[in-house]
């Protein structure tokens, strides 16, 4: 128990690692609170990140299909289609706010301690709240991460001119042309809500393909998807600059490699060039906890730091700045602390893109694996899945990587209409150990998507049968 101390455990931040350690810690017996100064809980991730950018993707789908005669293939036809951009928001923000207030609601139930506001480090069990002192035997730190600023580049979400990920999400009206600086998970989700919405969308990119850190072929076949989707995408290329003009943006460009600069003019420019972790104001000098040179926090296996009670979780520790993955170093880290083993496999964390067509991958890409020794691959495209051949929807494929000795499934990935759904069937396979020839011999219903990923693992062992 807490003995001498207010709390057995205070969660610094409530969002997906915060508030999920929080809970678990409280489920274990220990008198547990959470800091957090924003005026809902649920982190950037429901408030202005994961939650509302699904609700504007899924209403922004519906309207391309129902507007662009995509339904009339299947037999639908309609009248005069029509986006009310400020009703759209609104069910955004109805999603959102049922989802905050069901986490205040699973504190509430599981007795766990709102303290409304951001938490400073006075030593390595004390924070300063609002002014007041609160002790605690064990301190998650769980602040999560922020957008990464654009050098000389202002943002002003208010004006709808030059805007982050938070800005984009609240957009009053479609722009004539977007502008996106970036070209990963964040960037092109945006880009897609507002360019199935009417704007024209150029996304600009520093490296050689979009979405950095994926399988080279998805790559690669994600920039011919987007391209066919109306998208102008200049790879290899760096914003030199971006002023505002009365109300347009104009942004200048010029070659990575170097050569001729150019002007584009925006109506909006969405600067999305990834996240940072959210370490500064936390006092982390007076408990002597000093961050490495990306400016997170170290930790061991068990997510302590080299400060005796004091632990982390979340975007603010080396890995992948994805919900899910924070959520399970949050359980992982309230059993660690209760005294159990909480333990987080970091080489099976699936990341999902939610574009149309999804793109979704887990483990090693086919890149990666080689570097590590001689693979098999096999693959399926999904033209050759019945499903998705019977709904016309047959855009992209699925790839398995395997160990060329042992057969050990390495890597996933797949670009299709529910790949973020597909994937979840390989990171369990990875996760007990599979072999290709596992998934392969385990009988899947028809007619399914899922198929595909059995027919990839048919293929890596030369037995395919539909491709």
């Amino acid at each position: 128990m807490a003995d001498q101390f207010d709390y057995d455990v205070l969660v610094i931040g409530a969002g997906p690692g915060g508030y999920v350690a929080a809970i678990r810690a409280a489920q274990l017996g220990l008198k547990t609170a959470c800091a957090e100064g924003r005026e809902t809980l649920g982190g950037t991730c429901l408030n202005v990140g994961c939650i509302p950018s699904k609700a504007l993707l899924n209403a922004s789908e519906k309207f391309h299909e129902a507007k662009s005669g995509l339904l009339e293939k299947h037999g639908i036809k309609l009248g005069s289609v029509a986006m009310d951009v400020p009703a759209m928001l609104a069910d955004k923000d109805k999603a959102v706010s049922g989802l905050t207030g069901g986490i205040e609601f699973l504190f509430k139930k599981n007795k766990v301690d709102w303290l409304k506001g951001y938490a400073t480090f006075k030593d390595a069990h004390t924070v300063e709240v609002l002014g007041k002192s609160v002790t605690a035997k064990n301190i998650v730190i769980a602040t999560g991460s922020s957008v990464t600023p654009l050098p000389g580049v202002e943002v002003d979400n208010d004006k709808g001119i030059i805007v982050d990920s938070t800005g984009a999400l609240a957009l009053k009206k479609v722009p004539g042309h977007l502008v996106v600086i970036g070209g990963g998970v964040i960037g092109l989700e945006l880009g897609s809500v507002w360019g199935r919405l009417g704007a024209k969308v150029t996304v600009v990119e520093y490296l050689d393909q979009i979405l950095p850190g994926m399988d080279g072929e998805v790559r690669k076949e994600a920039n011919k998807l987007f391209m066919k989707q109306g998208f102008e995408i200049k790879t290899g290329t760096k914003v030199t600059g971006v002023a505002v003009k009365g109300k347009k943006a104009v942004v200048t460009v010029e070659p990575a490699a170097g050569g001729e600069a150019e002007t584009i003019e925006a109506d909006t420019v969405l600067v999305s060039i990834g996240r940072r972790p959210n370490t500064q104001g936390l006092g982390l000098d007076k408990i002597g906890l000093a961050l490495n040179a990306r400016g997170q926090i170290e930790t061991d296996h068990e997510f302590a730091t080299k400060v005796p009670g004091v632990w982390a979780v979340g975007d603010v520790i080396p890995g992948p700045m994805l919900a899910h993955k924070a959520e399970d170093e949050g359980i992982a880290v309230a059993e660690n602390i209760a005294g159990l083993t909480g333990l987080v496999n970091h080489n099976v964390i699936p990341s999902v893109v939610y574009t149309y067509p999804e793109i979704a991958g887990v483990g090693l890409t086919e890149e990666q694996a080689k570097e590590k020794g001689a693979v098999k691959v096999g693959k399926c495209p999904m033209l050759a899945n019945s499903r998705a051949k019977t709904i016309q929807e047959t855009d992209g494929f699925v790839k398995v990587i395997a160990d060329a000795q042992t057969d050990k499934v390495l890597g996933v990935w797949i670009i299709a209409g529910p790949a973020g759904t597909m994937i979840a069937q390989a990171a369990q396979a990875m996760e007990f150990g599979a072999t290709s020839e596992d998934i392969a011999y385990t009988c899947h219903a028809h007619p399914t998507h899922n198929e595909s990923l059995k027919e990839a693992a048919m293929a890596v062992l030369g037995k395919p049968i539909h491709i």
